[in-house]
């Protein structure tokens, strides 16, 4: 356990701070922080940049203030943490928009090691940040694909059961048409859902047959040793 300074800047009275990874000989700096005594006069110079009309298109903007803050480390800890949440807070300026649907925050922890690794490559570079600046608008492009997979599929579920709404349905057949619409792994057949339903193999050759007749599930295309199912449409 380490003890960290709250609420206020980091002293560096352990020495300078330093983010490192590996032990002994192995051990690698990988970014060493500005010293603490320039920090107020840093901070304001960002604060300033920030809450200023500086040219820049909004959505670079927006990409800048992550890397400065980080860079700044003005904290103990939870430097990264408040980066991305002020690097989330500047592009939500970008969109103009009080709804955002897709997270560049839940995206940078997919792709942590490549973050890591363009942090550092722009850290010890030049000033010049256009590595930095295409790695996050690829990565904000990503992030904006993620949201509109998960947006379809939530979309394709309420649509899915608004249709079937006035259908009088079982439990257990709810429960199986869920999975179906979350995404199943691999063939549904009547075993499977004998098994996750947790019922006898008849009653799901009941449930599947009554779903075919209604015209909810069709006979998936292709042969093999048992027949596979699947959602209509």
């Amino acid at each position: 356990m380490t003890r960290i300074a709250k609420s206020q800047w980091r002293t560096d009275a352990d020495g300078p701070m330093q983010v490192v990874s590996g032990h002994g000989s192995r051990r690698k700096v990988h970014f060493q922080a500005p010293p603490p005594d320039s920090l107020p006069t840093e901070i304001e110079c960002f604060l300033t940049w920030a809450n200023t009309e500086t040219g820049e298109p909004t959505l670079i903007k927006a990409r800048l203030p992550h890397l400065w803050f980080v860079t700044l480390h003005p904290f103990d800890d939870g430097n990264g943490r408040i980066a991305r949440a002020v690097g989330d807070h500047f592009l939500a300026r970008a969109d103009g928009s009080p709804q955002r649907f897709h997270s560049l925050s839940a995206q940078i922890q997919r792709e942590r090691k490549d973050y890591y690794a363009v942090l550092e490559r722009t850290q010890k570079d030049t000033l010049d940040v256009t590595v930095w600046l295409t790695w996050f608008l690829n990565t904000l492009g990503q992030a904006i694909a993620t949201s509109q997979t998960t947006l379809d599929a939530v979309l394709l579920k309420a649509r899915f059961w608004q249709r079937w709404s006035g259908v009088p349905l079982n439990e257990r057949q709810i429960k199986l048409l869920n999975r179906l619409l979350d995404g199943f792994d691999g063939k549904l057949t009547s075993s499977k859902w004998a098994a996750i339903a947790r019922c006898s193999p008849d009653t799901a050759l009941r449930d599947i047959t009554q779903l075919l007749e209604l015209g909810v599930l069709r006979k998936a295309a292709g042969g093999g040793r048992s027949t596979g199912y699947e959602l209509v449409g």
